[in-house]
């Protein structure tokens, strides 16, 4: 029996396939065959097409999500120091991600030298016009229906996040709305990946159009992209991340890397932090982290902590605004920073929804989304790289909010090295 492709497959074979026809159309003499038929239509229908379908779910996901990432505060309040130790920590981790990666972005320039301004079906809006303290009064919506509509994510950040804190607060009486949103991001879940069925097709026409236009100018941009992505990620996983745990903890990082390891193979190749959960408490707690915290931080982490996915959208933001020639000022980047960061509490540890998610990050200052057919194309590598730093933000979080408990037993976490390489009483 054949065994079927998997969908990773298939976008694979998307890319190399419409790399091939868009490179055989650049080659051929304008024509009606070439550019009605072909550019202005097959391809044009199925990848723009395809990219609407994204925009389709943003809004409602984005929301539904929150509310219902939110909701589950809930324990944060329980728990009480740990739960506001452990959130605090997550934002401020994001923060640094999306931060550090718009910084790569602007140093490495992923974007400069391909222009793909005639591409784009609509005029991009980039509001410059702005100042901070409106920046953060806009944040509040006057209409929610009103900031749904329209699409003004902060405005939906905000108060998707109030809603969801507030059901939390209520407690039981908040049941039957929490079940209901509970049920209906299950729903977006499937409509995700529904409309990543047609990632292959789609990401196939996006590509071949992108070829056919500007060569193999495309493939030295997306290695560069690829880049900055992959160097942001190694910054924040042996960086970041070891500064913040030896500096709250003074411990040493060969074991917390050791026992990582394995974990890291688990979220590498399925690229979901959900998967990943179980055998992350195991080892977390198997580092001498007490289960009534690593039952806590690393769940909460896998819903709110997305550290990776973060960087990719610090990333597509400058690769997208030099592709299509637009500047982002520091407006624009403090934007994208905040939605980030705020978005990262309701995106779900599932593969494909980083997209989603980027699309509304974009869309907040303005970005065109068509910019996301190219990215697509080299995502799920970068998916993988990138729900292993998730994942690891998660557990060095633990070992910090465990440590500065007393709920570390020290002689288990150094347990598996040398009797020489053990903690100094």
């Amino acid at each position: 029996m054949k065994k079927k492709l998997g969908l990773t497959s298939k976008i694979f074979m998307g890319i190399f396939l419409g790399a091939i026809l868009g490179l055989i159309l650049k080659n051929t003499p304008d024509g009606v065959i070439k550019n009605t038929i072909l550019l202005d239509g097959i391809l044009k229908v199925i990848g723009s097409g395809f990219i609407s379908a994204i925009k389709m779910l943003v809004v409602p996901l984005v929301f539904i999500s929150l509310v219902c990432g939110s909701s589950s505060m809930g324990d944060v309040k329980k728990l009480g120091r740990i739960g506001i130790k452990t959130f605090l920590f997550y934002l401020i981790t994001t923060a640094i991600a999306i931060s550090l990666a718009l910084g790569v972005g602007k140093l490495i320039n992923p974007g400069i030298g391909l222009d793909m301004s005639s591409l784009v079906t609509q005029n991009p809006t980039i509001g410059e016009n702005k100042s901070l303290v409106d920046i953060v009064l806009g944040m509040i919506p006057a209409n929610p229906i009103q900031a749904l509509a329209s699409g003004e994510m902060l405005q939906i950040i905000v108060f998707s996040l109030l809603l969801g804190v507030s059901m939390s607060l209520v407690g039981k009486k908040a049941d039957p709305v929490r079940n209901f949103f509970e049920s209906a991001n299950e729903i977006c879940m499937k409509m995700v990946s529904v409309i990543m069925l047609l990632a292959p097709y789609g990401v196939f026409a996006l590509i071949a159009n992108t070829f056919a236009t500007t060569g193999f100018d495309a493939i030295f941009s997306l290695l560069k992209y690829m880049f900055a992505v992959s160097f942001a990620l190694l910054l924040q996983a042996f960086v970041v991340y070891p500064g913040l745990v030896k500096f709250s903890t003074g411990l040493k990082l060969t074991p917390f890397y050791k026992k990582f390891a394995s974990v890291a193979a688990v979220t590498f190749s399925t690229a979901s932090s959900n998967a990943a959960l179980p055998l992350t408490i195991e080892s977390m707690e198997e580092l001498g982290v007490n289960n009534s915290v690593a039952s806590f931080t690393l769940p909460l982490g896998a819903t709110i902590n997305m550290d990776g996915t973060a960087i990719m959208q610090g990333v597509a933001c400058v690769f997208i605004s030099q592709l299509y020639g637009i500047d982002l000022g520091i407006n624009a980047l403090l934007t994208i920073i905040l939605t980030a960061t705020l978005a990262s509490v309701g995106t779900a540890g599932v593969p494909g929804v980083g997209m989603i998610t980027l699309s509304m990050v974009l869309t907040s200052v303005g970005l065109p989304l068509e910019g996301i057919g190219l990215i697509m194309g080299v995502d799920r590598i970068l998916d993988m790289a990138r729900t292993t730093v998730n994942v690891m933000g998660d557990c060095a979080c633990t070992l910090v909010v465990s440590n500065s408990e007393g709920e570390l037993d020290k002689s288990l976490y150094y347990s598996e090295l040398p009797q020489t390489n053990t903690i100094e009483a």
